[in-house]
């Protein structure tokens, strides 16, 4: 079958297992399609893709208890498990499970707290613990204090990790490594750079000596608030052997490798890369991963996939989504499909989020059928469809200029029972937009108002040029000043945007005066509006920032300082299932 395919199929270069097994599986010639605008590029067939991996099915677990007590005991416990888990709340449950008043068993306690925190439930510990402070049956210790202040830490409320912080210095408990880490990490994550830093330079300065993990989790902080000098500053002090007595470890190069992708140093990122070599450190799947990131090439990607590859690094579902990102922005969707299903013929189980990048691929060049066939199989995969996912698929309709098609699954995303958000609506007005059609467009950001969705700066953007295309520059105005007197700063892109509308030089001149450019200010801007986008703040599950942000870019310590992969969904560029954890003890 596979000698059938006509020459339009673009096959990666390189090197991958699934390549063969992946022209099997596509049953017919491809075709060209003729609504592919200037690309023309051949078309996916759907059928047999993603075909079920003998991996992903479901298997019986076969378990093995000590005694009948026991048996007892672990269904009692899991059912009190998954309860709290349905429930969203774990003391009311807890408290059913005392009888007589009797105190809880500490190993239930203790097991709970456990797997929770393993789950990084962090609200459920953090309960927990505030329950346990309050019963005189529990002894509330030193390390539960901990793991309390651990669990604000990470939830990024340093209100509440403040006030924990103060009940250890009335207990006067000794100044400890954990507590001093656990604030600081509270006030990054809520966005107080400062104060974290603050406490860094006094642990510097009169203690309690920082850890390694208190230098990864600044780190990361530094990282994620665009400090690059600082950062530097920090790594480049403890790189030096006669100063420092911490040594840099893998996940600190990773962060600096990642940083230095973030900030376009690409060669600082391999000068620390092979740095790393000859420290003596492993380069593991994540090393390449922070490689990868930002890298805005697919080339280059591909490349460092194979250097990954030569190295004898086994990729992970990052690895792979992140050239399947880099084929799919580079519209090179049958690249992207190529990767996926080398990622399943390696065993390697796709999260939820590489299942969107790749309905992302498909998505930026309208191939329906394509997208509907991953759409179905997440859910195959136990991987249920989110509002990313349904946002994205209804981009896909929006890119194959299917209005009636994206009209029908913006109803289906409510019959699903999730709630548009604003990337949604803005999806959908974008559509509209670029149909010309603006009194539809109209009615769905009117509907988006009073369902209380603010408006964001691309629909705004977004109105302002159809309104300028489509009647005159005084509408185009009108929004650009809508814009401003909602509390939206209009970017870059908005200014370009009115200043490619204005045509006569009233216009211009007028343009001119409400973007800020001074009279003799060279007019040298230009737009491209094409492909505007409807990324949001406030919208973590984004298909482009699950490759680009990271949200995220932990790398998890466990206990042992080794590194653990629970696989879950959060996607980053430097580990997806890792987050810096600080050791409890417990």
């Amino acid at each position: 079958m596979a000698a059938s395919l006509p020459h339009t199929l673009s096959i990666p270069h390189r090197r991958h297992s699934s390549i063969s097994h992946f022209n099997e599986q596509i049953l017919g010639i491809c075709r060209v399609d003729a609504n592919f605008n200037c690309q023309r590029r051949a078309k996916v067939v759907c059928q047999g893709m993603l075909a079920p991996r003998k991996f992903m099915q479901r298997r019986k677990k076969i378990e093995v208890f000590e005694d009948a007590a026991d048996e007892a005991d672990q269904k009692n416990w899991r059912k009190m498990m998954n309860e709290i888990d349905e429930v969203g709340s774990a003391v009311s449950v807890l408290r059913e499970q005392r009888t007589k008043n009797q105190p809880l068993p500490k190993e239930l306690v203790l097991g709970t707290l456990v797997r929770f925190k393993q789950q990084k439930k962090w609200n459920i510990v953090a309960e927990i613990l505030e329950w346990l402070r309050t019963q005189h049956w529990w002894n509330f210790n030193e390390m539960d204090v901990l793991m309390l202040i651990t669990a604000y830490g990470k939830q990024g409320d340093f209100n509440k990790a403040e006030r924990v912080f103060s009940y250890i210095n009335k207990k006067g408990y000794a100044p400890s490594v954990i507590s001093h880490t656990a604030l600081m990490e509270a006030y990054g994550k809520g966005g107080q750079c400062n104060k974290a830093e603050a406490i860094f330079r006094r642990m510097q300065s009169s203690g309690p000596e920082p850890s390694a993990v208190t230098y990864q989790i600044i780190l990361k902080i530094f990282v994620e608030a665009d400090k690059f000098q600082e950062a530097e500053e920090i790594f480049e002090t403890i790189l030096n052997d006669e100063v420092s007595p911490l040594k840099p470890d893998q996940q600190m190069f990773h962060m600096m490798i990642y940083m230095y992708k973030k900030a376009g140093s690409n060669d600082k990122a391999r000068r620390l890369f092979s740095m790393m070599t000859e420290r003596g450190l492993q380069q593991t799947s994540v090393t390449y991963n922070s490689l990868m990131s930002y890298e805005s090439n697919y080339k280059e990607v591909a490349r460092i996939y194979d250097q990954m590859h030569r190295a004898k690094v086994r990729p992970d579902v990052v690895s792979y989504a992140l050239l399947i990102s880099a084929y799919g922005k580079a519209r090179r969707e049958e690249e992207a499909l190529a990767v996926f299903e080398e990622m399943l013929d390696a065993g390697v189980r796709p999260t939820k989020k590489a299942y969107n990048i790749l309905l992302d691929a498909f998505a930026i060049s309208g191939m329906v059928d394509q997208a509907k066939v991953v759409f179905k199989s997440m859910r195959r995969d136990r991987c249920t469809p989110d509002l990313c996912s349904y946002t994205t698929m209804l981009s896909t309709y929006v890119n194959a200029s299917d209005m009636e098609g994206a009209e029908q699954f913006f109803k289906r995303i409510k019959q699903d029972g999730l709630e548009p958000n604003v990337v949604t609506y803005g999806t959908l007005i974008k559509g509209y937009a670029k149909a010309n059609d603006l009194e539809t467009m109209m009615k769905k950001y009117e509907e988006m108002q009073l369902q209380g969705i603010k408006a964001n700066q691309t629909i705004f953007t977004t109105i302002m040029d159809a309104y300028g295309k489509n009647r005159d520059f005084g509408d185009a105005v009108i929004w650009f000043k809508e814009m401003e007197s909602c509390g939206v700063v209009p970017d870059k892109k908005a200014k370009n945007i009115l200043l490619s509308l204005a045509n006569t030089v009233e216009e211009k001149a007028e343009a001119r005066k409400l973007v800020g450019l001074s009279d003799d200010s060279d007019n040298g801007l230009i737009v491209i509006n094409d492909n505007i986008g409807f990324e949001d703040e406030d919208d973590v599950d984004d298909v482009d920032d699950d490759v680009s942000e990271d949200d995220d870019v932990d790398d998890d310590v466990s206990e042992d300082d080794d590194v653990d992969g629970d696989g879950e969904e959060t996607l980053s560029l430097i580990d997806e299932r890792k987050e810096v954890s600080i050791p409890m003890g417990i």
